[in-house]
């Protein structure tokens, strides 16, 4: 029996391997207390509908105002770090193609995947659409 014991705590002995836990030499890459990552937010502007070419101004930190001539849809987005932005999206149609019988058009701001302004249009009629607001985090 005592050899047993002997083989067994010999084999557990034996089973055991070192376990070494690396310690950093340089301060650590987390934010130090008291301080926030900054947090991006992602703005984008679309337009749909059935116009066949429209013109689109909208502003950007980066660029200022923008200006398009496309076809639809359109889409256009930039991240900012800010805590608040002014947005701007102005659409308005210059064409329609001459067999659509149901004119739709829309222009849209979108922040982090949620709609923050939205305007429409169900005419054949070349009037603007524009929307804007502050978006604050």
């Amino acid at each position: 029996m005592r050899s047993l014991l002997v083989a067994v705590v010999a084999l557990s002995v034996v089973a055991c391997g070192d376990h070494y836990i690396t310690v950093p030499v340089t301060p650590s890459t987390l934010p130090s207390p008291g301080t926030v990552a900054a947090v991006r937010a992602v703005v984008e502007f679309r337009a749909i509908g059935t116009p066949t070419s429209v013109r689109l101004r909208y502003s950007s930190p980066a660029d200022g105002l923008n200006q398009v001539v496309t076809t639809l849809p359109y889409f256009a987005k930039f991240e900012s770090t800010t805590d608040a932005l002014f947005l701007s999206l102005e659409g308005m149609p210059l064409a329609f193609d001459s067999f659509s019988t149901t004119p739709f058009f829309a222009i849209q701001i979108v922040v982090n995947g949620s709609l923050f302004r939205e305007a429409t249009s169900a005419d054949f009629l070349f009037n603007a659409l524009s929307v804007s607001g502050t978006w604050r985090r």
